[in-house]
């Protein structure tokens, strides 16, 4: 009699077939010039999937976290695809945004934003429209967007509201673990 791990929800089998459900999706995705993680830009409302891909860049290097992965940008960005396909004005400034980052890109570095390799020569180019309406709006809604995904606390070490157990005074105020003890 083979005896299974009770740890484990998973065995031998069930992982193999979910490795043989997911190859042909891997497969059709890379015939396609998809990759996995480019798949979900392919179903903006508005704004096409290079122009959400630069979005997501942009995200990335106004408020950059090594630690932190694509996808809470991409949830803070996709919004704007949705306020696009409600306000003509929103995607014009959004659709002008972008297409002078790409401009400002290839007239730089012969490329466009998302394919300019190193982060500081794509925070450079971000400097040069830090004046615009665009960027303005964008890093503003980013400060929420990104860092209201509740998900994300943890990584920063904030353990949420403190209102309802009596303010941080009772719950945190002195949890200084970095200060040495006197």
């Amino acid at each position: 009699m083979r005896v299974i791990d009770p740890r484990s929800r998973y065995s031998r089998r069930t992982f193999l077939k979910g490795a043989a459900s997911a190859a042909p999706a891997a497969a059709i995705a890379a015939g396609t010039g998809l990759s996995i993680t480019d798949a979900w830009a392919e179903d903006g409302q508005a704004l096409t999937a290079p122009q959400l891909k630069t979005l997501v860049k942009m995200a990335r290097d106004v408020y950059p976290h090594d630690f932190i992965g694509d996808v809470y940008y991409i949830t803070a960005i996709k919004p704007w695809d949705k306020k696009a396909a409600g306000d003509a004005a929103v995607k014009a400034m959004l659709v002008d945004g972008v297409k002078r980052l790409d401009s400002d890109a290839h007239d730089r570095f012969k490329t466009t934003y998302v394919d300019v390799p190193w982060e500081v020569d794509r925070v450079t180019l971000l400097q040069g429209i830090e004046h615009t309406d665009f960027f303005g709006k964008i890093r503003a809604d980013l400060v929420v967007s990104l860092y209201n995904q509740h998900e994300l606390w943890p990584k920063f070490g904030y353990e949420g509201s403190s209102a309802e157990y009596g303010g941080y005074i009772n719950r945190g105020f002195n949890d200084i673990d970095w200060l040495p003890k006197v």
